[in-house]
């Protein structure tokens, strides 16, 4: 029973180091991120209106001597590069208009860019998207709706083989619950002036982040990631990504670095990774936001997480004996290796909470032999760590700027517990999805739908695309969270509270996606 219980605890004990080690070098890019350009860069951005005023007043050496004084390449059109805007979409009867008519509006002159519309659907969109090119040629825009016969490889096959068609120096691409401002490409196309810059990628906003408590929450991370992470990464010279929409390639970038493989479900972080081994940098714009729409369901947002945490494992696996074999520096390797494996950090909360259970019941016979509870709260650093970084994310950032101070700190302390609960409630079905990338079982890509869902009263359950099948997974989260709920029961019969928080946490996770699952079914 001894040997037991050591090897629990020795479990339990590593997949917290894990967890612990992977918070701490969050904080080390909210270090980066808070060195580098907060106090001065928001009064500059406030001041000025362009990347080449607000670079070059910030002292950026690689704009000096730059023409983009007010993002006016001057009176003739032949000056502005061409840029062919991808619009890469399978089924979006209820979003596409609405993105052909933002883009149709860019303030950018109509012969110096082309739309293609890359349209894999097999629904009414394909009729929706046809009316909408018609339209559009009849007003003078070069657009055009291009399908496939055989629709391979999915986002990425669809993106290379629409490749022979474009004519753009750059590629904008934009999934199809985005609405992109009309000056979306004057903001953003000056920077490549640097031949350096292989990619511009800008802030994701939420349209529908007050629609409901899954938006919300889901907004509470997606902030971290397009603030403190990628600015982080960016300010330490570490690799960032490109995510997937809502940015600009360098057309030269994506042929150096090998195009667009459709050999993992995340094709953007792939040849992210691919184009910054070449030597091209990322740069990610915080000031410039792209409005898009959250899943509003909880079936859709497990599709978008089971497709990207199983993405980044087949990245991992597929690019990082890459990375270590190449000449980055050690710091930068190791960034990137956190990087590269951030998804696998659901495995690990996964094995702390499946093991915390036995290891309650053994605490006592451990205590006997000499250990101490106390050593646990060693680990409270990553907690921490993580409260710290959501905070700077979601109350200091610039975006948040005109927020109401005390409605948004009250808003976070009632929230952030609610996430930390649904993130532990994740953390099976997450973790199938890791494990298949890592052992390389191949699945389709399965896209995440959307219902043009902006505000509280517009209905989702009259939209298609809704999924009708229970699969097993909803019901392990419904019996895990059985599990936590006599975990807790069982603490006070052995009076041991130590994981109680944690268990209730655990119970309320697992229950509440066990329950929005089965709510959100279109029976």
């Amino acid at each position: 029973m001894t040997t037991l219980a050591f090897t629990i605890l020795g479990i339990y004990t590593l997949a917290l180091l894990y967890i612990t080690v992977y918070c701490v070098m969050q904080f080390n890019l909210l270090y980066y991120y808070k060195r580098g350009k907060r106090n001065t860069a928001e009064s500059i951005i406030a001041e000025h209106s362009s990347p080449a005023k607000v670079a070059v007043a910030a002292g950026d050496d690689e704009w000096q001597g730059n023409n983009f004084a007010d993002y006016s390449y001057g009176e003739d059109t032949d000056n502005y590069p061409f840029v062919t805007v991808q619009l890469p979409i399978f089924n979006e009867m209820y979003v596409i208009e609405a993105l052909i008519d933002c883009v149709a509006k860019f303030d950018y002159p109509k012969d110096r860019f082309e739309i293609h519309i890359i349209d894999d659907s097999n629904d009414e969109t394909l009729d929706i998207v046809a009316a909408k090119v018609i339209e559009y040629k009849a007003k003078g825009f070069n657009i055009e709706q291009i399908t496939r016969d055989v629709r391979q490889g999915f986002k990425a096959g669809a993106l290379r083989d629409a490749m022979e068609y474009a004519n753009g120096e750059f590629m904008a691409i934009f999934d199809a619950d985005f609405l992109p401002r009309a000056d979306f490409l004057l903001k953003t196309i000056p920077y490549f002036n640097d031949p350096e810059i292989g990619v511009v990628q800008t802030r994701w906003e939420h349209i529908n982040e007050d629609y409901s408590l899954i938006t919300r929450l889901q907004a509470l991370q997606l902030n971290v990631h397009f603030t403190v992470e990628q600015v982080g990464r960016m300010n330490g010279e570490y690799m960032l990504q490109f995510n997937g929409t809502a940015g600009v390639w360098r057309r030269k970038t994506i042929e150096e670095a090998g195009g667009w493989e459709a050999d993992t479900l995340t094709e953007d972080l792939d040849l992210s990774i691919r184009s910054q081994l070449k030597g091209y940098k990322i740069r990610f714009l915080e000031d410039i936001g792209s409005p898009a729409e959250l899943p509003a369901e909880m079936n859709s947002f497990k599709t978008q997480q089971f497709r990207w945490m199983k993405g980044g494992a087949e990245t991992a696996k597929k690019m990082l004996p890459t990375v270590w074999r190449s000449d980055l520096t050690l710091d930068k390797k190791i960034h990137a290796t956190t990087h590269l494996l951030g998804s696998s950090i659901f495995l690990f909360v996964f094995i702390i909470g499946v093991s915390s259970v036995p290891l309650l019941f053994f605490l006592g016979d451990l205590i006997e032999l000499g250990f101490s509870k106390n050593f646990f709260s060693f680990f409270l650093i990553g907690l921490l760590s993580i409260i710290a970084i959501y905070y700077v994310a979601n109350i200091q950032s610039p975006a948040n700027q005109t927020k109401d101070y005390g409605k948004s700190i009250l808003k976070f302390m009632l929230l952030f517990p609610l996430f930390l609960a649904l993130s532990m409630g994740l953390s099976l079905h997450n973790s199938i999805a890791v494990l298949e990338g890592f052992r390389g079982k191949k699945s389709p890509f399965v896209r995440t739908p959307k219902f043009s869902i902006k505000n509280i009263g517009d209905n989702l359950f009259k939209k298609n695309y809704l999924t009708n099948k229970l699969n097993w997974t909803t019901i392990g989260e419904g019996l895990l969270s059985l599990y936590f709920i006599m975990a807790i029961v069982g603490a006070f019969y052995v009076q041991n509270t130590t994981f109680v928080v944690f268990h209730f946490m655990l119970a309320l996770g697992y229950g509440a996606i066990f329950v929005f699952s089965l709510k959100h079914l279109k029976l």
